[in-house]
């Protein structure tokens, strides 16, 4: 048990030092934008302190990502994919965690251009918005869920219907039937590698909240 979750630790910690310094950001500026201190994030980058889900949230806000990619970051950096080879997983293989009010699971491995998730929800509110750069593909699996991209509008999709919206836009999701639904969400990646886009703070969804 303690080495997987020295694994856990290990994996969360390089997976938020690459997000953050691909975003540009210093331990100091991320401080200021999660609300945690500055000691504290250094030890969990260094895999010396083991953050709360709450904590964890609040990072992943920051970095302007979520739980699961923060993970899904680090493993890049154990063990990156080539870009020419085929990637397979199977059918309850990939990554998994926390995604917004629900559970996703990646659908790929490895630094790809792309990332296609699945999620599973059940919630009937939608919480907080988030705020990426990263544009974004919603596709409707199962049951019903109503996207909110707030001055975007509201978006109810049904099994097969399907949205696109560019970064930089709030949203959030939830059903209106209390019933369980499914969406395959695919975001565009911006390599861990790639240097050319500064992430903007201003995206974040304190500032975009209505």
């Amino acid at each position: 048990m303690d080495d997987r979750l020295d694994r856990h630790s290990a994996r969360l910690g390089a997976g938020m030092r690459a997000l953050r310094l691909r975003r540009g950001l210093t331990l100091v500026a991320l401080a200021e934008l999660s609300g945690l201190s500055h000691p504290f994030l250094s030890q969990v980058e260094r895999a010396k302190a083991r953050p709360s889900i709450v904590s964890l949230e609040k990072i992943a806000r920051a970095l302007g990502t979520s739980q699961l990619e923060l993970l899904a970051a680090g493993a890049e950096l154990e063990a990156p994919a080539g870009h020419s080879a085929p990637v397979f997983v199977a059918s309850g293989e990939g990554e998994r965690g926390a995604y917004g009010s629900g559970e996703a699971r990646l659908l790929v491995r490895g630094d790809r251009r792309f990332h296609p998730m699945e999620f599973v929800g059940t919630n009937s509110a939608g919480g907080e918005y988030h705020v990426h750069q990263e544009d974004e593909f919603i596709y409707c699996l199962e049951g019903h869920a109503t996207i909110d991209l707030a001055e975007g509008g509201l978006w109810n999709l049904s099994r097969g219907d399907s949205l696109y919206f560019v970064g930089g836009t709030p949203h959030r999701w939830f059903t209106r039937t209390k019933r369980e639904y499914r969406l395959i969400l695919v975001k565009q990646h911006l390599s861990l590698n790639d240097a050319s886009v500064v992430w903007d703070p201003n995206l974040l969804p304190s500032k975009a909240s209505v």
